[in-house]
């Protein structure tokens, strides 16, 4: 038996069918006699909207998608620690995109190959999305956003290093939250603070790094360049930083690794290494991911709003509000604040 279609239903109702879009969308301007009349013939036909039946009512696809990095994605889901990021911002985005009958595709995307203008151009080509979330190192990858303009697809990049023409900028204060943390821990009594970059690729890692610095300086402490150590945002690169770390002759009494899954690293390269935490060095962390509340011991951190930063970005998409000419010079208004989380793996330095 062939299946139900939207055609089928319009027949049925009288209807055109972007009559029936529009009621199965719950979108307003239909008047109530019509939507229940549109209703009753979808339920006697057994009728279910889907995509492809949507899309031909219209030019919209109804489909949101986000560009992930494809390096560190695969790198979490590898190691079975999870991707707390990653949840976090389908968490949000499936939330606007939900209440508007919107469906949310993540896509990988590999920026180190040489072949990415195709391959991004291949998925908008088969995708048709009505808009794009981007997370870095997307958000700043101009390949990217050139063929998202050029296809005048409105898209919305997370966390930008740059202002760059087109779409909306959605922000948070990634180097006022390192300032603050970094105080934290001269507060604490910590003068020699070590710090552990993150991936040079993505915006936050500069601006994070910039805060530190900036914060170091205010307080007129001095960096030693031993205390700057390279990561990329995974457990094992934090676990590396924290091991040269521990083995400097004058070695730090506080890190403070800007993501939790390098934090996660430190504390276990100081346990590995017969350090107490916090007795003998305190480490801080930056996104208060799900695993920094239950290890040993729980991490202090910065907790980011990256549910309602997604949140937002999909509602702004899914309502129309970033035209594909939109200048990026102006961010969106309302962008979440930070906080800092303090738990045991920080303290005053020698507290044992």
């Amino acid at each position: 038996m062939a299946s139900v279609t939207i055609y089928d239903v319009a027949r049925r109702a009288g209807v055109s069918i972007k009559t029936v879009s529009r009621v199965m969308n719950s979108e307003p301007n239909v008047r109530p006699a019509t939507r229940e009349q549109v209703s009753a013939a979808a339920a006697a036909l057994g009728y279910s909207p889907n995509l492809s039946a949507r899309s031909l009512a219209g030019s919209k696809s109804y489909v949101i998608t986000i560009l992930l990095d494809a390096s560190l994605t695969l790198d979490h889901w590898r190691s079975e620690r999870g991707a707390d990021y990653l949840t976090r911002i389908q968490l949000g985005a499936t939330q606007s995109c939900r209440a508007s009958g919107y469906h949310l595709l993540l896509e990988l995307i590999d920026h180190d190959i040489p072949h990415i203008r195709q391959e991004v151009n291949d998925l908008l080509a088969a995708l048709r999305p009505d808009g794009v979330i981007l997370t870095p190192p997307s958000s700043d990858n101009e390949i990217v956003l050139d063929l998202l303009r050029k296809s005048r697809t409105p898209f919305v990049r997370l966390g930008p290093e740059r202002a760059l023409p087109g779409g909306l900028r959605l922000r948070l204060d990634d180097r006022g939250a390192a300032a603050q943390m970094t105080k934290a821990l001269i507060d604490l009594g910590h003068s020699r603070i070590a710090f552990v970059m993150g991936d040079q690729r993505y915006g936050s890692s500069l601006a994070r790094r910039d805060g530190y610095l900036a914060a170091m300086a205010d307080n007129g402490l001095p960096v030693d360049p031993s205390w700057m150590q390279p990561g990329a945002y995974t457990f094992l690169s934090g676990f590396d930083a924290a091991r040269n770390l521990l083995a400097l002759r004058d070695r730090p009494t506080a890190i403070f690794a800007s993501s939790d899954d390098m934090a996660l690293g430190c504390l276990a390269a100081a346990a590995e290494a017969g350090f107490a935490i916090p007795g003998d060095i305190s480490v801080a962390g930056f996104d208060d991911s799900t695993a920094s509340r239950f290890s040993r011991p729980s991490l202090t951190t910065v907790r980011q709003p990256l549910v309602e930063l997604a949140e937002m970005a999909a509602k702004a998409l899914v309502n129309g509000d970033v035209p594909p000419d939109c200048d990026s010079d102006a961010d969106l208004d309302q962008i979440p604040g930070f906080k800092l989380v303090f738990r045991q793996s920080t303290a005053a330095p020698n507290s044992r």
